[in-house]
């Protein structure tokens, strides 16, 4: 299974919208899928204790990431960087080991002109200190807003035989590249 991460809280996000088209793409691919939406992340996530003990509601993402084969991030970029969610949920994740020989990849937006680069590449960093297994196709999409048509499909059709290409490889990619046996915090 595959897990796609729709990377921002933010309600009516284009993230959710692009995650939506990449866990189509996967399915395509011939991979099952599992979509997690960080604006349903669990309210107890949020508490301050939570980073310490992690909450009973917060299981069911921890297992979606120690389970899948691999995951694609979908992340806009907001003030120059990813969302403060999407490193909250990183940070609640077990730690060392939870991504771990995890292939992994990214798909970045933005209203601009770069498609979320500099969020991309400032989360690959922290997925490469958490020893993910890095694919390196990356796709952007550069000003989001009108990349997207109302019912959220992409306007451009290379750029949509973009997104099922990565999707397509990364499965590959991660076939070739299984996720190294879960390794125990100590």
């Amino acid at each position: 299974m595959f897990v796609v991460v729709s990377g921002t809280s933010r309600p009516g996000a284009n993230s959710l919208k692009v995650a939506r088209l990449v866990q189509g793409a996967l399915e395509e691919a011939g991979a099952a899928t599992r979509l997690l939406d960080l604006a349903e992340l669990p309210a107890a996530a949020f508490r301050p204790e939570a980073l310490a003990t992690r909450p009973p509601e917060f299981t069911p993402y921890q297992e979606a990431i120690d389970e899948c084969a691999g995951v694609l991030v979908v992340v806009a970029e907001y003030n120059g960087s990813f969302p403060g969610v999407l490193k909250h949920f990183l940070d609640l994740l077990r730690y060392p080991g939870s991504l771990e020989g995890v292939p992994s990849a990214f798909v970045g937006l933005s209203g601009g002109r770069w498609g979320g680069l500099r969020a991309v590449e400032q989360l690959q960093q922290v997925f490469q200190y958490g020893k993910a297994h890095l694919f390196p196709q990356r796709v952007f999409l550069s000003h989001v807003y009108r990349a997207l048509d109302g019912e959220g499909r992409l306007v451009d059709p290379e750029l949509a035989a973009r997104l099922r290409h990565q999707a397509a490889t990364f499965v590959e990619f991660a076939g070739r590249n299984p996720r190294r046996p879960k390794q125990e915090a100590s």
